[in-house]
């Protein structure tokens, strides 16, 4: 989730329009709106910091190990190949049990 607090020059809250419903966050002016326009989850991925690196193998290796195949995945005896099949497998077991 982004804080918008660090985003406060580029964005202002427009107190609640709905009772009920969080503030609207809108952008300052028209310069902000094109950077903020810039922030794209794509764009995002494609510049790919560390720290997104760092998430999605913390995520990854959570996911395996709630799979218990944790020690091959670390120790990269799994393909991603395997792992995709692995996965189809525990996906088709649930739906032909339901």
């Amino acid at each position: 989730m982004i804080c918008i607090e660090m985003l406060a020059d580029l964005v202002r809250r427009e107190p609640e329009v709905v009772p009920g419903y969080p503030d609207r966050i809108l952008p300052v002016n028209e310069a902000a709106a094109k950077e903020l326009a810039k922030r794209t989850l794509t764009n995002l991925y494609n510049a790919r910091p560390a720290w997104l690196d760092h998430a999605h193998k913390a995520l990854d290796e959570a996911v395996a190990d709630a799979y218990g195949w944790g020690y091959d995945f670390r120790a990269g005896l799994l393909t991603d190949d395997e792992i995709l099949e692995k996965l189809f497998e525990i996906n088709r077991e649930r739906c032909s049990a339901s």
